[in-house]
């Protein structure tokens, strides 16, 4: 049952992006509509896009991002759900709940309506555990605990900055994986919320993902991808690389199972084989890149930890392709971005932009 009072209705943001109307939101009305959308309209700015009557929301176009941030808006992706990253650029909220228009609600096993959002905000007020692993998997739900052997001065646990949800029916499987199991469908929910151990890294999906924005939003960035770029679909794996690589090193955790959502409808695999072709490559280059970068003491914040990752990445990885020195090239230029519309010191909880 929802809450009586949805949690944290003043302190979240909806990140929606999308090229279509979002009729899907009716289906999201009970869970959504108290809270603030953002929808970064993607494709042609011209075509109009509807949203159901009742919800409060603002939408930003191609032709918006372009004035907010003038020159630097190079730095957002056209033609890719990349671009959902510009609204978390813009959105004073503390918390930030991104899902795409193809996500319905899903139900658990006993056939009850799974709020998916509500279940997000939980794991963010939720300690995580990444540096010893609990074999009863989230400690802290009802019914769960630490299990012997545990160590207690790591009970308390640390701030956790993502909560990354899954998907029941079309599975979030790459192109050549999407041709050799066309119909496989994922059926089963396991009721689990697991912390990502330190050291780690995941690929993260960017369809059903909450995060603190005032402890890892700088790092968000879902990258170059789309239109005059060599490669799609990268978007938010590049986020989620670099988001574990600052978590670890600034002591956040990433939490990742609860909540499912229904995902509708598969893409074509011969398109998105075409978009991910070369990162299917180039990350056999890039994960070894995350699972050896060091941060150094100095970098003792998210924008200081990206930049620190930006220099890293035009160092090593502009070798693999020149793609790689654009790509850290607007990684600064993303954070000079965040930093000009979220001043330090400005208030998170300042009202809607």
């Amino acid at each position: 049952m929802a809450s009586p009072t949805p949690l944290l209705k003043d302190e979240l943001d909806i990140v929606i992006p999308t090229i279509r109307n979002l009729d899907f939101l009716e289906m999201w009305r009970p869970f959504f509509e108290p809270y603030h959308l953002i929808i970064v309209q993607d494709g042609d700015p011209a075509k109009t896009i509807k949203v159901p009557e009742g919800f409060d929301y603002e939408l930003y176009n191609r032709n918006d991002i372009n004035r907010i941030l003038g020159p630097k808006a190079n730095c957002i992706s056209f033609k890719d759900s990349a671009c959902r990253c510009f609204g978390y650029m813009v959105s004073k909220k503390k918390y930030i709940y991104t899902i795409d228009d193809d996500c319905f609600v899903a139900n658990d096993p006993s056939g009850k309506q799974i709020n998916a959002l509500e279940q997000h905000i939980k794991n963010l007020l939720c300690p995580s555990t990444p540096f010893f692993f609990n074999t009863l998997y989230e400690p802290y739900r009802e019914g769960a605990d630490f299990v012997r052997g545990y160590p207690f001065s790591l009970r308390e646990g640390v701030p956790t900055a993502v909560s990354h949800g899954l998907w029941l029916n079309i599975p979030d499987y790459d192109a050549p994986t999407q041709l050799v199991k066309p119909l496989e469908r994922n059926t089963r929910y396991v009721d689990a919320i697991l912390t990502i151990p330190k050291g780690t890294l995941f690929p993260m999906c960017g369809m059903n993902l909450a995060f603190d924005r005032e402890l890892i939003g700088p790092a968000m960035y879902f990258g170059l991808m789309g239109d005059g770029q060599p490669i799609g679909r990268y978007d938010d794996m590049w986020a989620g690389w670099c988001i574990k690589v600052i978590c670890d090193h600034l002591g956040l955790g990433v939490k990742t199972g609860l909540p499912y959502i229904f995902h509708s409808k598969a893409s074509n695999p011969f398109v998105n084989l075409r978009k991910e072709y070369k990162g299917i490559f180039w990350q056999e280059d890039i994960i070894p890149f995350f699972q050896n970068v060091v941060l150094s003491k100095e970098a003792t914040t998210v924008q200081k930890c990206y930049l620190e990752l930006a220099k890293e990445v035009k160092d090593k990885l502009s070798k693999i392709d020149p793609y790689f020195d654009k790509l850290a090239d607007a990684m600064v230029t993303w954070i000079e971005s965040w930093d000009e519309l979220n001043p330090a010191g400005a208030s998170a909880a300042n009202g809607k932009a």
